[in-house]
């Protein structure tokens, strides 16, 4: 009974793939491969070209996935025997690879089979091992473009940092005062002795100036007349004194 309904799953499956059965997958363009292909009766594989949306980063061709099926004798009451690899001379996909990405899809058919066990199921089989390569590379694809984004957001964040300030926290309210009342306590320092440089220099400038008493003492002022202008009296004595330092 396993062996009938081997064969009509085949007549099926050639009639949904209706390329030419052909042992030749030799061809470098994954669009020219045969659907199918016989090894022996109980022995074929399905060539299964995923089918990407167009995207502006993403401009390589398309993957293709060799799923190679094998029926047991007790086929489908029992699982068929699955393997995957890569079509011969493809060139290689940046977000996807059957060696790398191959024990992933084949367990991700592991409930497809346990449902479908009893019934023909290599297309369902096909079915989902295409949804699941192709997901697998929708899903790589955005996480590319959430890290090219995350980038650019960093970077912006960066050229914002010209233009804000540093956030006004109570820490740092009050380091800036503390540093604020030592520059005051500093300047009002600095101005002070300023201040009593500038009287000392002025006291030193009034030491040097002999007074009328001194003048008078030492002879450099003449008696005053009377009659005379006393202003004018002294006047004439300063202007021919001399004061050396």
């Amino acid at each position: 009974m396993g062996r009938e309904e081997q064969v009509e799953e085949r007549e099926v499956l050639d009639s949904i793939f209706p390329e030419e059965i052909t042992a030749n997958l030799q061809s470098t363009n994954p669009k020219l491969l045969p659907t199918s292909t016989d090894i022996n009766e109980t022995e074929y594989r399905v060539s299964v070209l995923l089918d990407l949306p167009l995207d502006e980063e993403d401009t390589n061709e398309p993957p293709t996935v060799i799923l190679h099926v094998r029926y047991p004798d007790a086929y489908p009451d029992e699982a068929p025997m699955l393997d995957l690899s890569p079509a011969q001379n493809a060139a290689p996909h940046p977000l996807f690879s059957v060696a790398n990405d191959k024990d992933t899809l084949l367990s991700g058919l592991e409930d497809t089979i346990q449902e479908n066990l009893g019934m023909a199921m290599v297309f369902t089989l096909v079915t989902t091992l295409k949804e699941n390569a192709e997901q697998l590379i929708l899903d790589r694809r955005a996480a590319k473009a959430r890290e090219h984004e995350e980038v650019l957001l960093a970077a912006e964040r960066e050229e914002n940092k010209k233009f804000h300030g540093t956030p006004v926290t109570r820490e740092t309210f009050i380091k800036w005062r503390e540093s604020f009342m030592k520059e005051m306590e500093d300047e009002r320092i600095r101005q002070e002795e300023e201040r009593l440089a500038e009287l000392k220099k002025a006291r030193v400038k009034e030491e040097k100036k002999l007074t009328g008493k001194q003048l008078w003492e030492r002879g450099l002022v003449g008696k005053v007349d009377e009659g005379d202008d006393e202003e004018g009296g002294l006047a004439e004595g300063v202007e021919s004194l001399k004061v050396t330092t």
